[in-house]
């Protein structure tokens, strides 16, 4: 008999431990996602205080309309001065479809897939972020981004 009352009660544990979020997993929802959301809407300090502005941040991407690489925070950041000086705020709407989080103490990767739906009809991406922890926030390294192919 106790040893089915303590069957029953492991089993009852279990559900809600397994449902425990990870504390760090959604910290980094949240810069991914605010990093987002400034960019389609032209805030450029909520953008840039997103990321790691350190030499060895890197931003890649590939679509329809371009392939282009930056190297450095420098490079991004110049790169993205003038769209965020001259672009219009976006409605865009953002589906992200969260694919592998992987933690390894100060440092982290993600891969997703992203949906935007605005008037340019994008294609969905294929994401990939590198976050470090500094002074004990997330911060975006490495942006990696395609277009996704048509299955």
């Amino acid at each position: 008999m106790k040893k089915n009352i303590f069957i029953f009660l492991l089993l009852g544990l279990v559900p809600g431990v397994l449902a425990q979020k990870n504390p760090d997993t959604d910290a980094i929802k949240v810069v991914i996602e605010k990093e987002t959301k400034a960019f389609f809407g032209i805030d450029y300090k909520g953008w840039s205080d997103c990321w790691a502005q350190v030499p060895y941040a890197y931003k890649s991407y590939a679509d329809t309309t371009d392939v282009n690489s930056f190297k450095g925070w420098s490079a991004i950041n110049n790169a993205f001065a003038e769209y965020f000086k001259t672009a219009k705020p976006s409605q865009a709407m953002v589906s992200t479809d969260w694919h592998d989080f992987r933690v390894y103490g100060n440092g982290a990767y993600v891969r997703f897939t992203q949906t935007v739906k605005d008037d340019l009809m994008r294609d969905p991406t294929e994401e990939v972020r590198i976050l470090e922890k500094q002074k004990g926030q997330w911060k975006i390294v490495h942006v990696g981004s395609i277009a996704k192919q048509k299955e």
